[in-house]
């Protein structure tokens, strides 16, 4: 297995990824439109699913309680064993999106939720993409997320916490070049425009791509809400926050808008 970036992993050995999105407001609004989105394009199961960096198997045990078969890897230990215990239907293991262990033409769909913009180099995503589509049978369907370059501005301005430092530091530079060194309170990522996205799908071999903005242009008034008046509150805006990403997916706008974009294409 080849070796990934060790604050990657230190960050995740802390975080507990398992809750983020059932936790909070923005977190559910994520997880139900990702959900949304996957079903519109997964084959009907019980076909074969690779979740590839599923983390802790929020999305797998979904996926197998509906009747898939579902593998996972991860290469965080502590989300290997946390994707046993609350995804029991899937198989998980240790691994990397860059070198799967997995013959080719082995799934009938492949998910890249989270890889992707913890790869900083441009040719390690490719690698990751050309991974997935090498194990992807012929007509199925890869799926990949990015976080969008813009996401940190706006969090930044509905928390509250633009200052001046920040906007010519930091948030400047991963608007222009999408690099982030995960000093403040993440770990090492890379934010996608929606057209770059699509350009490293297309540059992996992916055909058909279709691009989705996961949480729409509403998620930042949700994250918003639930700094002034509390997550519970801040749920009661999650629906409309879907709505709202929904009626700008069917107009084909405001993609980089979103916190997460989503990229689906068949090989």
């Amino acid at each position: 297995m080849t070796s990934i970036d060790p604050r990657i992993t230190s960050f995740y050995t802390e975080y507990d990824e398992a809750a983020r999105l059932h936790s909070t407001a923005t977190g559910l609004l994520e997880f139900e439109r990702t959900r949304e989105l996957l079903r519109r394009y997964l084959p009907p199961p019980p076909a074969r699913v690779l979740d590839v960096g599923g983390g802790p198997g929020t999305h797998a045990r979904w996926l197998a309680e509906e009747g898939y078969e579902v593998h996972l890897v991860d290469p965080v230990p502590k989300h290997v064993e946390q994707a046993r215990e609350r995804a029991p239907g899937c198989v998980a293991t240790q691994g990397d999106a860059r070198q799967l262990d997995f013959s080719a033409h082995s799934f009938d769909a492949v998910l890249l939720l989270g890889p992707l913009y913890h790869l900083a180099e441009h040719e390690d995503r490719l690698t990751a993409l050309r991974e997935a589509r090498r194990v992807a049978v012929q007509g199925g369907v890869v799926a990949a997320a990015g976080i969008s370059r813009y996401s940190l501005m706006q969090d930044y301005t509905v928390s509250a916490g633009l200052s001046p430092e920040l906007l010519a530091g930091e948030v400047s530079r991963v608007v222009r070049t999408g690099s982030y060194d995960g000093s403040r309170g993440f770990t090492v990522v890379h934010f996608h425009t929606a057209a770059e996205l699509i350009q490293e799908a297309g540059e992996a071999g992916l055909a058909g791509l279709h691009v989705h903005g996961i949480e729409g242009p509403g998620w930042a008034y949700v994250v918003a809400a639930g700094r002034c008046a509390g997550q519970e509150e801040a749920g009661a805006f999650v629906a409309d926050a879907i709505a709202t990403a929904r009626l700008a997916d069917e107009h084909g706008v405001f993609q980089d808008a979103s916190a997460h974009i989503l990229v689906v294409g068949s090989v």
